[in-house]
């Protein structure tokens, strides 16, 4: 699935917010949104399309009532799903390398990939 800038920045409200959201919360919680407050009609049906995210029921907006959505994945699916293993085994590596010489690797951080390495190779 590809997802635009545009739909990208309404993924990052509903992944920070953690919970379903009315297109008017969307609206309100979109800081330094690159689109315009009209097209957000049109991005959310987009969206829904694309199954990035999904009506997750309506809430009460004033006297009607109005749909909220809730993404479909985490932050994390999302940007795997955009890795085409197949094309370009190396980049898992070079994934790691790249964030731990960015931000290091902590002990925990360790344990975690001595965790998911055992895990793997148990499968």
């Amino acid at each position: 699935m590809y997802l635009t800038k545009n739909e990208i920045e309404i993924m990052d409200v509903l992944w920070k917010q953690a919970r379903p959201l009315s297109r008017g919360e969307i609206l309100s919680l979109s800081e330094d949104k690159t689109w315009m407050d009209s097209s957000v009609h049109i991005l959310l049906n987009s969206m829904l399309k694309k199954g990035a995210i999904r009506e997750a029921g309506f809430v009460k907006c004033g006297k009607t009532c109005g749909r909220v959505y809730e993404a479909t994945l985490s932050c994390e699916e999302y940007y795997v799903s955009t890795y085409d293993s197949t094309r370009n085994k190396p980049v898992f590596e070079k994934l790691v390398r790249a964030y731990a010489a960015r931000y290091g690797l902590e002990e925990e951080d360790l344990r975690a990939l001595e965790c998911i390495v055992r895990e793997q190779r148990a499968q």
